[in-house]
């Protein structure tokens, strides 16, 4: 959509556009858009393509090797990606951890790391969530002791997504027990082969592997792994958690999605005469007049100055808002398909070549995949309820 752009972003929203038309061949399209579809070959794939374009990190600055693109860039290509249907390379790497290692990790750790994660050649899963420790992520509680150069650590992690393709993690430690929850937490680099280190499959609801337990038994950590310093660790998952949450909206994403179903509506009002496409259209644009309000919700929070107030709460009513809005989203896909929304993912055959990308995007395995998937998604992230709770805190004061 090019309403309000100016200028100079409407030229590089083209060239953002020509370059995706030019390289993301047809058969890889709408294939693994979105991340129950993405594989580690195309995550690596894609996000090696965008390193050879100086694209592979959106949001770094110049000095880290980003492009150093605005925010309103930022949103374009992004846009512009879920467009196309081009793959969804890993975000751990490039959204996640990489502006944590340039904002605190050190020089060492800049030079050891980022270069993997701009080229695509290393990936990265997240350690914070344990069974006891999800959205009250204060109560982790896997520790960390101090041995002379080393931390030994041992507990657990659970809904590691991507674990099994990772090649390190950044992770929540515990390393002191008796101060307050938040001030006693650490942030470590553990290096997925160490001994110790072990992962258990968890097959999700919609029959597919993206997440997974890890295990920690006596795992020795390099102590200059350590990001910040010790103890400080609850500053820094702030900081990577609100980079997570603006993502989480998934923007880009449900503009398409929604437009694929606008099609599917049509497409069973001609096959059915009794389909209710008035109504089916009325909700398709109650549905888009919500993605447009989340639209500008998120270009607020990506414009907003560092450490402004906006900056701090924004991304909390933006991953609330987005991640009920894919529910609704998935609920209409379903809504619209019925029974032929069976039957479960598991089955579904190979995508035939050559298949047409919109009518493999709606096709009613696939959103029932969209729809099991989308369960989570109020979940990851900090729950809804924990986000209403800390947004009231932060806007009342109490």
């Amino acid at each position: 959509m090019s309403i309000g752009l100016a200028p100079a972003d409407e030229a590089f929203r083209d060239e953002v556009r020509a370059f995706l038309e030019a390289t993301v061949p047809v058969e890889m399209r709408f294939k693994h858009d979105v991340v129950e579809r993405q594989t580690k070959a195309s995550a690596a794939w894609f996000q090696q393509l965008l390193h050879s374009q100086g694209w592979s990190a959106p949001g770094w600055p110049k000095a880290f090797g980003g492009p150093g693109w605005t925010p309103v860039q930022q949103s374009i290509f992004h846009a512009e990606c879920a467009r196309v249907g081009a793959p969804m390379p890993s975000q751990f790497g490039p959204i996640m951890i990489g502006p944590v290692l340039y904002t605190f990790g050190s020089k060492a750790q800049q030079d050891k790391h980022l270069e993997g994660i701009r080229d695509g050649s290393v990936f990265w899963c997240q350690g914070y969530s344990e069974p006891g420790a999800g959205s009250d992520l204060a109560n982790l509680k896997t520790r960390a002791v101090r041995d002379g150069e080393d931390y030994i650590v041992n507990g657990q992690k659970i809904w590691t997504t991507q674990a099994h393709w990772a090649d390190w993690m950044f992770c929540l430690v515990r390393t002191d027990a008796e101060a307050r929850p938040q001030n006693g937490i650490s942030f470590l680099l553990i290096d997925m082969k160490t001994p110790g280190v072990s992962i258990r499959p968890i097959v999700s609801i919609d029959s597919l592997h993206h997440l997974n337990e890890v295990f920690f038994s006596d795992v020795r950590v390099p102590a200059e792994n350590l990001i910040g310093e010790q103890n400080n660790g609850w500053t820094y998952a702030k900081f990577l958690l609100g980079n997570e949450r603006t993502g989480l909206a998934g923007v880009g994403h449900l503009r398409v999605f929604l437009s694929h179903l606008g099609l599917l509506a049509r497409l069973q009002a001609e096959d059915n005469a009794d389909f209710d496409l008035g109504g089916a259209l009325r909700k398709h644009a109650e549905l888009a007049i919500r993605i447009e309000g989340l639209a500008a919700l998120e270009r607020r929070a990506l414009q907003a100055p560092e450490g402004s107030a906006d900056a701090d709460i924004l991304a909390m009513p933006l991953k609330l808002m987005g991640t009920t809005l894919q529910q609704d989203v998935a609920q209409f896909g379903i809504d619209l398909t019925g029974a032929e929304a069976c039957p479960m993912p598991g089955q579904l055959e190979p995508r035939p070549s050559g298949a047409n990308d919109v009518d493999h995007n709606v096709s009613g395995p696939i959103l029932m995949q969209h729809y099991l998937f989308s369960r989570a998604a109020t979940i990851y992230g900090g729950t809804s309820e924990v986000q209403r709770g800390v947004m009231a805190k932060a806007i009342l004061g109490r």
